[in-house]
């Protein structure tokens, strides 16, 4: 089955308006696996993602990060395990809860002929409580490309389409997959205030990302996925906590890197070897990416 962007035939009200939010965690996984053949995608995979919490996930490419999120769009069945997405079963959920949800996905904008105010009017249209077309449109920035055809637009720009998509129906719950692709700087720090309004807002928000940065940026959590499982999860301060990085040039020219737990000690013993000034001396703590290079190359010694 395609993955598409999700609509649900609600257009009608016969929900009663936007669902409630409900009790209980958002997303929650538990030992779910996904096989194909002999490979296993998933192998006992746990995650769990609280209401009104943005939570990144990072992994290399084959890591399983988008069997998870198609699993939990309802999209592809899991071959062993639970998957409650906000309190049901995804594999079993119905309209009602599809109008709940948002997606994002990789790409998937392919009404060439139509406008983009036509295109996020129509797709408003299926939601009991859609946001409004105009104010989305001009959210991702899209605002002077209301009358364009879609099939004129730039990769940036169709991404900016995608985007609106998933949010015009207020969802609940919001699946990103790698939304921000294309994007230019400025764009990509404009959709970022827009994803942590939502946030404020009380919007929950699964994302997938290769930009680090983004996930420090956005996420209240980081879970990493290696080989089918969660390797590391955790707030980004406490995922980069480690020791913090010196680096100089010695009297060779040669550039030096170390991390220490006690940078003012290495720092006060470099400066007495070189009698003054360190050259070229960067005193830095640990990024997330610092944390990330290092946890896939652990589980690569350990393979």
């Amino acid at each position: 089955m395609p993955r598409r962007v999700v609509v649900a035939a609600a257009a009608s009200g016969k929900h009663g308006g936007m669902p409630t939010g409900g009790t209980g965690p958002a997303v929650e996984v538990t030992g779910v696996t996904k096989r194909y053949g002999d490979v296993w995608a998933l192998a006992g995979l746990d995650l769990r993602v609280e209401r009104g919490e943005c939570v990144a996930l990072l992994g290399p490419n084959g890591a399983g990060k988008t069997t998870t999120v198609e699993i939990l769009e309802g999209y592809r069945p899991r071959t062993a395990g639970t998957v409650s997405v906000l309190g049901e079963d995804p594999g079993k959920a119905g309209e009602a809860w599809r109008a709940r949800i948002g997606i994002v996905l990789q790409d998937a904008t392919d009404q060439g002929l139509l406008t983009v105010g036509e295109v996020v009017r129509h797709f408003a249209a299926y939601y009991p409580s859609p946001r409004d077309p105009d104010d989305v449109i001009a959210a991702v920035g899209l605002t002077e490309k209301r009358s364009a055809r879609v099939v004129g637009l730039s990769g940036g720009q169709r991404r900016r389409l995608d985007v609106a998509l998933g949010l015009v129906g207020r969802p609940q719950l919001l699946f990103l997959d790698e939304p921000t692709t294309g994007f230019d700087p400025e764009a990509r720090r404009q959709f970022w205030d827009l994803i942590s309004a939502l946030r404020e807002a009380g919007t929950t928000i699964l994302l997938t990302t290769h930009y680090l940065e983004e996930a420090e940026h956005l996420a209240d959590r980081v879970a990493m996925v290696v080989r089918g499982r969660i390797a590391a999860s955790g707030t980004p301060a406490s995922l980069r906590h480690g020791p913090t990085i010196v680096t100089w040039r010695d009297a060779g020219g040669v550039r030096r890197s170390e991390e220490t737990a006690t940078p003012t000690q290495l720092v006060t013993a470099l400066a007495a070897h070189f009698g003054g000034e360190v050259p070229e001396l960067a005193v830095a703590p640990r990024t997330l990416e610092d944390a990330y290079l290092r946890l896939l190359s652990d589980e690569g010694d350990a393979a």
